[in-house]
């Protein structure tokens, strides 16, 4: 069986590609995310993954979930994807659409995972930094996890940095085994 993302990948272009054509980028971000939200909620997984409902039930039920949420194009979209039984690829068509969006706008969201806050100086500094190395605007966001002792871990879509002090000790206790 294809793997999700391949199959969603053609949706989300689709989309990506009208919402530039027609100047709603902000717009279709949000109708995505809303939409893969409900999408997501484990009741409406099953529910979108049952043979026991038509896929006019499923588009109906799913519009008047987001009714208020969506435009006429993001109805067709909902009833495009009921017809082919692809509600429930919603979250993967949503990540591609701001993976595809975030591209073209040379942008990136960046988590800093720290044991501590970090001062928002500090953050600006270093969403600064990791702009100019990957070239693109970082909007950086700070994360605790007081398993890591001490230092930090920038995730930035597949690019990890691990600095902490767990990452330094198990990658000295991975060579000390070697």
């Amino acid at each position: 069986m294809a793997e999700l993302g391949t199959i969603a990948r053609p949706y989300a272009q689709a989309v990506y590609e009208l919402a530039k054509d027609t100047g709603q980028l902000p717009q279709w971000s949000e109708q995505l995310d809303f939409a893969a939200a409900v999408a997501s909620d484990n009741l409406m997984q099953g529910l979108l993954l049952s043979p026991r409902f038509s896929p006019a039930q499923l588009e109906e039920m799913f519009i008047k979930v987001c009714e208020e949420r969506l435009t006429d194009q993001g109805r067709n979209m909902i009833r495009l994807l009921a017809e082919n039984r692809r509600l429930h690829l919603l979250p993967q068509i949503a990540k591609q659409f701001a993976d595809l969006r975030a591209a073209a706008e040379k942008t990136l969201q960046a988590r800093l995972i720290s044991a501590q806050p970090v001062e928002p100086a500090a953050q600006e500094k270093l969403a600064e930094a990791l702009g100019k190395r990957l070239d693109v605007k970082v909007t950086l966001t700070n994360e605790i996890d007081a398993g890591l002792l001490g230092g930090a871990v920038i995730r930035a879509g597949d690019l990890v940095i691990d600095g902490s002090v767990r990452g330094r000790l198990e990658r000295l206790a991975a060579g000390l085994n070697r």
